[in-house]
């Protein structure tokens, strides 16, 4: 009996028991907790270079898209009659510095003469023909 009492020494299965928990607690929290945490941690910042980088990117293709255009310094009001040929309104303005100001005077000469046609011209320097803006 005592023979048997040796081979199931209840200190040697203690023992290997605690050692078998503690060594599955430790890959627990390693595999559960400690890797996806550096793992978590990383793609977090990764992401937040990733989306800074594509910002600023963004922002950098915008202000090379967005350089100034060369804006016409004076508009022309042109007058057209029923039968599409230009025509002259005497007593009206037709020389402009602004487009809005143009355009606000194209809408009021549309109301006062319904049976022409106007449009808002101006040269463009890298054209050969008078560039047509709107046409009412």
């Amino acid at each position: 009996m005592e023979f048997i009492s040796k081979i199931f020494d209840w200190k040697t299965y203690i023992f290997t028991a605690i050692a078998v928990i503690s060594f599955s607690n430790f890959m627990a929290v390693l595999f559960g907790q400690t890797i996806p945490s550096i793992f978590l941690t990383f793609f977090k910042i990764a992401g937040e270079y990733v989306i800074l980088g594509a910002v600023f990117i963004f922002a950098l293709a915008w202000l090379l898209k967005a350089k100034p255009h060369n804006r016409p310094k004076n508009y022309s009001v042109v007058v057209f009659d029923v039968f599409g040929k230009k025509s002259k309104i005497e007593g009206i303005r037709t020389e402009f510095k602004t487009h809005d100001v143009a355009w606000s005077f194209m809408k009021q000469y549309k109301k006062l003469y319904p049976l022409y046609n106007f449009a808002l011209v101006s040269d463009i320097p890298k054209s050969d023909k008078p560039t047509i803006f709107k046409y009412i």
